[in-house]
């Protein structure tokens, strides 16, 4: 396959599950900020917001304050805003339109409807309501692309470079969703374990579309200990980073089998997974969950620049 090919095919399926991640980011602070006042919190609500898109510089040029009008457009429509939802389907849509060929039907259709349809979108007036509409429309884009791709797709070089961008992806938006609610979300006077902490730990797990894995692993009540476990070790939940990584390490095996020859990315991601499966939860909260999260983001980056050199330039 060619690398250009290869490329858009990886970029497509990381922008679309980027668009998914925002409107799910946006869906979870709507949540958190109908919560009734006596639950105390401290109005950092939208600011996390922005930092769980990890676009915080940009939008503090564009804007300054980090009110619900404010990033719900920057995260939107911003045209400005290189990863707002708009702008990740027209940059996955365009890669593509570039691999027309290598696409299936489905999986083209699926994002050229929703390119048409976000044109109607953009020009509705974005109310509470329409936007939870417009939320759960770029979900289902998403679920549907998806659901095409793992439908429809030889099981090739073509599909595994697809998957690779879908869960490199996924990773790293797991992964910032824990390291900002631990250290953003709850103020500072509010008790851990407190009303506010519990409602706001079972918003992450809607937003990760969890909540009801977790009651069925766990059987407990919601703790921040047992969901870190869930999202970060358990392979059996689809968007935790161990699950990520499983599969990552994967499809880079089968390219390596593929193309007759292993590189540096293949050796990182396993040594990521193996660091996954060799670790206790315990052991992650007495080092710092926060130095353990940064450190795979980190980690987690430079595989994908490994894969870019390796295989997409």
């Amino acid at each position: 396959m060619l690398s250009r090919t290869a490329d858009s095919l990886y970029w497509v399926s990381r922008y679309v599950e980027r668009a998914e991640y925002l409107a799910r980011i946006l869906d979870a602070t709507t949540r958190l900020t109908n919560l009734p006042h006596a639950y105390g919190g401290a109005g950092t609500e939208w600011q996390s917001a922005v930092s769980t898109a990890g676009c915080e510089e940009a939008f503090a040029k564009a804007y300054g304050e980090a009110n619900e009008r404010n990033v719900c457009d920057f995260l939107t429509f911003n045209p400005d805003n290189h990863s707002s939802i708009r702008n990740c389907l027209a940059l996955a849509r365009s890669n593509a339109r570039a691999v027309r060929t290598a696409l299936t039907s489905e999986m083209w259709d699926a994002l050229n409807g929703a390119w048409l349809e976000l044109q109607r979108f953009e020009k509705k007036r974005m109310d509470r309501e329409e936007l939870a509409r417009f939320l759960d429309w770029v979900k289902n884009v998403s679920l549907v692309f998806d659901g095409s791709a793992y439908r429809t797709m030889l099981r090739d070089d073509g599909y595994w470079f697809s998957r690779l961008g879908v869960y490199v992806e996924r990773a790293d938006n797991t992964a910032r969703i824990l390291d900002v609610k631990y250290h953003v979300l709850l103020p500072a006077n509010e008790q851990v374990g407190g009303s506010l902490d519990y409602f706001q730990w079972t918003t992450i797990l809607r937003e990760v579309s969890a909540l009801t894995a977790y009651h069925w692993v766990y059987r407990e009540a919601v703790k921040p200990l047992l969901i870190a476990d869930l999202l970060i070790l358990n392979r059996r939940m689809p968007r935790s980073l161990a699950s990520c990584y499983e599969n990552i390490s994967r499809f880079l095996d089968a390219l390596g089998d593929a193309y007759g020859r292993q590189g540096p990315a293949q050796r990182q991601a396993r040594k990521t997974l193996a660091n996954l499966n060799n670790t206790r939860i315990d052991d992650i909260f007495q080092h710092g969950l926060h130095e353990f999260i940064s450190d795979f983001i980190t980690e987690n980056n430079r595989l994908g620049g490994t894969i870019i050199e390796q295989y997409l330039q």
